[in-house]
């Protein structure tokens, strides 16, 4: 930001993912302990999310600037508005199994994630060559879910308490709100005209628990972010054109309510184990089952006209949800891996730029058990596209 001089930008993106999901016929249907979905192929209903951002930079001298950035996550949303489940409700034979609406059979389903954050920069060059800038970060988060009350004999409270005590933070309790800090740095390393070499880190953003769904979250309603670290370098060339390329970790087991499998629910005395902390809302309780994640991007940035630059990018990962882990993650089929990108710059008088930006992200699919009824195969399905508009100026 030391590099950018006075500026203000603005934008906004209008992020679009496409969510489906379907599940096999299942031998058991419901018996014998058996948890089993539909038979259903149903896609989410929500399917479009603004995603605002906006950035100002001020320097303070010619050797240190002071910024501003408000942006969003957004987008890890479903809305399942159909499907079935069948189960027994009231234990094993003779007891007949019954069909409940809703994904989980608590009637509609899903889950609303948003994230807001608040980054206040300092940067400084230490000499020509070198540069580094320093960010608090402050976080708000916003969750809600729906139509998971199946799952009340396997919360923490419920079985501490013998099942005497109802779950009343498990799901359908509104939106809930939690608030947390952590801090970014990074360096930026020029030893040449033409190539610039950059690392940054993030920190753990440490989250307030949400207490509205203290008995679904693993440790009592936490979900913090998970730290994550990004190095890279930009080759420019004398026509102008550049080069770039970034690795990204992110590090997803570091949060529990992220990381634990959905197989720590069978060590809670609901599914015959023996440690309540492996029950929803426990400490070892179930969650999604992500795994940490490696993220490669290449760039090309190139100037057609003395107004006007093109971009073009990809990014390759794997996703992180193994095979095992599809039943809760019908919420989040977090499933992309690649995504493909193409963006321009027009500079307009007054020294403003308008910015746009469009990425496709094409079909990927998990497929694996449903842990509570094997016969069954779950397939989790997701693509997206987003589009951008941003407008800059210089002062």
């Amino acid at each position: 930001m030391v590099h950018l001089g006075e500026r203000l930008d603005v934008g906004l993106a209008i992020f679009s993912p496409r969510r489906d999901y379907e599940s096999s016929a299942s031998q058991t249907n419901g018996t014998g302990g058996a948890f089993t979905l539909g038979p259903d192929d149903i896609q989410s209903d929500r399917n479009y999310f603004p995603v605002p951002h906006v950035g100002y930079n001020y320097p303070l001298d010619s050797q240190s600037s002071l910024g501003i950035t408000l942006y969003a996550n957004g987008g890890m949303n479903t809305v399942w508005n159909e499907g079935s489940s069948t189960f027994d409700p009231d234990g094993p034979d003779p007891n007949p199994t019954e069909t409940f609406p809703g994904t989980y059979g608590g009637g509609v389903s899903g889950v609303d994630l948003a994230q807001l954050f608040l980054a206040l920069t300092y940067s400084r060059k230490i000499n020509q060559q070198f540069s580094y800038g320093i960010s608090p970060v402050l976080a708000i988060q916003a969750f809600r879910i729906k139509g998971l009350s199946s799952f009340a004999a396997y919360t923490e409270d419920f079985v501490r308490s013998d099942g005497e005590v109802p779950p009343n933070d498990l799901t359908d309790n509104g939106r809930d709100f939690s608030f947390g800090y952590g801090a970014r740095v990074g360096i930026l390393w020029s030893p040449t005209s033409s190539l610039s070499i950059g690392a940054a880190y993030q920190s753990r953003i440490f989250m307030t628990e949400f207490d509205d769904y203290d008995n679904l979250l693993a440790e009592e309603g936490d979900f913090d972010i998970p730290p994550s670290m990004t190095v890279g370098f930009a080759l420019k060339r004398t026509s102008g054109l550049t080069f770039v390329f970034d690795f990204q970790k992110i590090w997803y087991s570091k949060v529990d309510s992220v990381a634990n499998s959905i197989a720590n629910i069978f060590d809670c005395p609901a599914a015959g184990g023996t440690d309540p902390e492996s029950c929803l809302g426990g400490s070892n309780g179930a969650g999604f089952g992500w795994e940490d994640m490696e993220v490669y991007r290449f760039g090309v940035q190139f100037p057609i006209a003395p107004s006007l630059e093109l971009r073009a990018g990809a990014s390759f990962a794997e996703h992180p949800i193994d095979r095992s882990e599809v039943l809760f993650n019908i919420l989040a089929p977090a499933v992309v891996e690649n995504h493909y990108t193409l963006g321009l710059t027009k500079k307009l008088s007054g020294d403003r730029e308008v910015n746009m930006a469009v990425m496709y992200s094409p079909t990927e699919k998990q497929e694996g058990p449903n842990p509570f009824d094997p016969t069954q195969t779950i397939e989790i399905e997701i693509y997206q596209f987003d589009l951008e508009i941003s407008f800059s100026k210089r002062f």
